[in-house]
């Protein structure tokens, strides 16, 4: 029997704009619901550092009241993803890096994409629903300090994490770590990331990795 490696380095993905190109998870769901006007102006004024996420999420959250959590998880079920997810989770796990995500989606997005992919956790702001329905509240907020505060809370030195990502959710979580990545990134990320990777699939960033693995 093999032994599993020892896991010797924390990788955290973001899921908007990093995972799910060209929308958000949130704007996804918001176009099934009736809502997404409403709520890519939310997330632009957050781009932009007129809104915070707490707000933000209170909007989108009024969009879900009504819906069933089997509502929503269909519509996830759609979700545009890009290429190499898979294949990327797997090598991590085999080369000793425990794959997390660390994201400012909904949880039931990073439960949904857990459970596909085997991402070890994840976190997110928490919709309120009771019986199997959403009330249209926020049972639990998250901001970008919260995304770095839960990566950190993993119990790996930072200099043994590498984070994934593409925009100002990002930043904090960027400066905390020792790798940083930005994966088809806006320019406040590609600044400050120690390594830049663009392109359709997600492998693309092994290569960072493997030299990450050989220095810890």
């Amino acid at each position: 029997m093999v032994a599993a490696p020892v896991t010797r380095g924390l990788v955290c993905f973001d899921v908007d704009g990093t995972l799910v190109p060209g929308t958000s998870s949130c704007a996804w769901v918001a176009a099934a619901l009736g809502h997404e006007a409403e709520l890519v102006a939310a997330e632009a004024a957050y781009v932009a550092g007129e809104m915070t996420n707490q707000e933000a999420s209170v909007i989108d959250a009024r969009g879900w009241a009504g819906h069933t959590e089997a509502e929503v998880l269909a519509r996830l079920a759609t979700l545009p993803l890009v290429d190499g997810i898979a294949e990327t989770v797997a090598w991590c796990h085999d080369h000793g890096l425990r794959p997390i995500l660390t994201t400012l989606a909904w949880t039931p997005v990073g439960r949904m994409l857990a459970g596909r992919f085997g991402f070890a956790a994840y976190c997110g702001p928490v919709p309120e629903a009771e019986g199997g329905r959403y009330t249209g509240r926020v049972a639990e907020h998250l901001d970008e300090y919260g995304k770095r505060d839960f990566a950190l809370s993993q119990g790996f030195a930072p200099e043994r994490c590498a984070a994934v990502g593409d925009s100002r959710s990002d930043l904090p979580l960027f400066a905390a770590v020792g790798t940083s990545i930005g994966f088809n990134a806006a320019p406040a990320a590609r600044a400050v990331a120690t390594h830049v990777v663009d392109g359709p699939d997600l492998r693309a960033i092994i290569p960072v990795l493997a030299a990450q693995l050989s220095s810890v």
